[in-house]
């Protein structure tokens, strides 16, 4: 099956994806539902081939940020829930309606919006009410007691809306992930969310879905999970926190190569790459490989990050350019034209997403989803190759 080009690509590991999803399962009761998140094309990992071994494996819901990611899922075969996390333009309820796409409500103000098409329309949808207990991106504002009274009436004065059915209700934890450090700050999260699902409750609104821990809530407060658990990071095999891998054993699912396409000697006081950010001080061995900034490999390796080859780490020598960068391999005798080389992956002793990403000075989920999209994704189960994703 292997018809893609062995210039740069990604091996995607589909048994440590069963792997992962079934730790997260063993932490839940058996009645709480997962939604699987493919935003963000599977935090790079390729959501129209994922979605497949979600469905599999029983997740209950996934979870988008647009409705182009949610239609994509839709017309790539996916039958069960999507919820969409992000805005949707009001004018684009008819495709919510017609795909069977849940919305987040996060306003009044976004509700009138979108009730006022429906009617135009002559479509009703479904909604996940937003609270805001201490993110303060989008949502019902619920940080302090006034505040939740406020969000509560006006989330009374909505529900009576045909044009809406009121599927969920749900709130995103900001540092559920550094449960040591910030505690009290999920816990008060947790009891602002609380306040107003009992304060519906109280006047007679029983909203039936239920959620808000994602992948740090997950793992950190397994007292949160409520009817449902939002898993994002974890399903990839990566941790959000250091804290958290002591506590769930995950395995990383992507793993990204190259090859090397020149190996050349160099001589003393050459300068390697633009801006001539490095001249050799003594002969080396260079290696060129084609991957590049375009290819999501950041210019801030430049002079800093390793790759393996032949099982060595080999050094970056010079800016990283948008298509190609260069490698010291001077101590790796091994090393060979078209030889095919790690630049992260999951093996001991391998270059890690962790290990990058603090390099670069961002975080594993920027890594992963910076991968770019002329970078094809290979899918294995143990060494067979059960699929391919390629965008170009």
């Amino acid at each position: 099956m292997e018809n893609y080009s062995k210039r740069a690509w990604t091996e995607i590991d589909l048994d440590a994806v069963s792997y992962n999803y079934r730790m997260i399962k063993s932490k839940l009761k058996p009645q709480t539902k997962v939604l699987c998140v493919l935003k963000a094309d599977a935090y790079g990992h390729g959501a129209p081939f994922l979605y497949k071994e979600y469905e599999k494996l029983g997740a209950d819901w996934f979870g988008v940020s647009s409705i182009d990611e949610a239609i994509q899922l839709r017309k790539s075969g996916a039958s069960i829930p999507i919820l969409i996390f992000g805005y949707t333009p009001p004018e684009m309820v008819k495709e919510l309606a017609r795909f069977n796409i849940s919305q987040s409500l996060f306003s009044r103000n976004y509700a009138y919006k979108l009730i006022e098409v429906c009617k135009k329309e002559n479509v009703k949808i479904k909604v996940h009410i937003k609270i805001d207990t201490g993110m303060s991106r989008i949502g019902f504002f619920s940080q302090t007691l006034s505040d939740i009274d406020n969000s509560v009436k006006e989330i009374i004065g909505l529900i009576k809306a045909q044009e809406l059915e009121f599927e969920g209700i749900f709130t995103h934890f900001s540092v559920a992930d550094n449960s040591l450090k910030e505690k009290e700050y999920t816990l008060k999260q947790f009891d602002n969310f609380i306040k107003v699902t009992k304060s519906l409750e109280n006047k007679g609104i029983n909203i039936p879905l239920k959620h808000c821990c994602n992948s740090g809530g997950i793992v950190n407060f397994p007292q949160m999970h409520l009817d449902m658990v939002r898993a994002g990071l974890v399903l990839y095999g990566l941790y959000p926190s250091e804290e958290m891998k002591k506590k769930i054993d995950l395995k990383p699912v992507m793993r990204l190569k190259s090859v090397i396409s020149q190996i050349k000697t160099i001589p003393a006081g050459t300068s390697i790459g633009y801006g001539r950010t490095f001249i050799t001080d003594k002969e080396r061995k260079v290696a060129t490989i084609p991957l590049g900034y375009a290819d999501g490999y950041s210019t801030a390796f430049s002079n800093k990050a390793q790759m393996m080859v032949c099982g060595k780490r080999a050094s970056i020598l010079g800016k990283v350019c948008m298509d190609q960068l260069m490698l010291d391999v001077s101590d790796i005798e091994e090393a060979t034209e078209n030889c095919e080389i790690t630049v992260f992956g999951s093996e001991k002793d391998e270059v890690t997403v962790n290990e990058l990403s603090e390099i670069a000075k961002n975080i594993n989920y920027e890594m992963i989803c910076l991968i770019g999209k002329r970078v094809p994704r290979i899918y294995y189960r143990g060494n067979e190759v059960k699929g391919e994703l390629s965008y170009v």
